[in-house]
């Protein structure tokens, strides 16, 4: 379960997407999650669907492994259909026993269901096709304005990249602690929750110390290159938009006007 939680990593291939601008990319998938809040019927998650799929297509990474990834998710969502299918007020459509099933439930819980998967699938597919170092000068880019209100831009760029990067890191440590933990007895299937629980202390206390050991190699080896922050720092390879950037912006807010003009047609 744990290795098939995608986001964080980064799916090395040749494709397009892969070479767009990091700034295309972190915009465009933040207006695609935006659109989703935005659509009054189905049509409008139909073309966001087609949408998505066309990008999936054109990234070269396999549909496989982008669906793995919602196997990490797959609780939380029946947590949510489930509540939105019973607790939602509305016309009665089923009733069994004190659980009532309302038209307006159904509808719900299918847009959350729907709104959720296109969501965690758009946002692994932008850190599947950006690497660590175009994703840090993307959104240091991106919130080059905050420095007005004295932000420290870099510094928070690095942050949230760093951050997302050790995300498939901790979760292979996690895979490796609990496997050597089984090998020497340690049980985490069976039991009640409160045994599960107690089984995870043997994995919890190596997991942090291992991710403070690496969180103090990674502030050593940034000194040792004499890293200072982002005052007075250039950039190896700066970011300039090119002609294919400018056809994915154009691509992106035909998408949003068409995508929302569907999505708000009442039948």
């Amino acid at each position: 379960m744990l290795r098939d939680i995608t986001l964080g990593q980064y799916y090395q291939t040749e494709s397009v997407i892969h070479r767009l601008d990091p700034r295309v990319k972190l915009g465009g998938t933040l207006l695609y999650i935006i659109s989703l809040f935005l659509f009054g019927n189905f049509l409008g998650y139909g073309v966001a669907a087609v949408f998505l799929a066309v990008v999936i297509g054109l990234s070269h990474v396999p549909l496989g492994f982008i669906v793995r990834g919602m196997k990490a998710i797959v609780f939380l969502l029946l947590i949510t259909v489930t509540f939105n299918l019973f607790l939602t007020p509305g016309r009665e459509l089923v009733s069994v026993w004190k659980l009532t099933i309302t038209a307006e439930g159904l509808r719900t819980a299918v847009t959350m269901a729907v709104r959720l998967t296109m969501l965690i699938i758009g946002s692994s597919l932008m850190t599947l096709t950006t690497t660590p170092n175009n994703l840090t000068d993307g959104m240091e880019s991106m919130m080059k304005p905050l420095k007005v209100f004295r932000v420290p831009v870099h510094e928070v760029a690095m942050i949230m990249s760093i951050a997302l990067r050790f995300i498939p890191i901790l979760l292979e440590e996690t895979d490796k602690i609990m496997k050597a933990q089984t090998a020497r007895g340690a049980d985490f299937e069976t039991g009640n929750i409160v045994k599960r629980a107690k089984a995870l202390v043997p994995v919890l206390v190596p997991l942090f110390i291992s991710a403070f050991r690496r969180a103090n190699d990674l502030a050593m080896a940034m000194e040792a290159r004499c890293y200072r922050g982002g005052e007075g720092r250039t950039k190896m390879k700066p970011l300039v938009y090119r002609r294919r950037d400018r056809l994915g912006y154009l691509c992106i807010f035909a998408y949003l006007v068409t995508s929302i003009a569907v999505g708000r047609l009442r039948f």
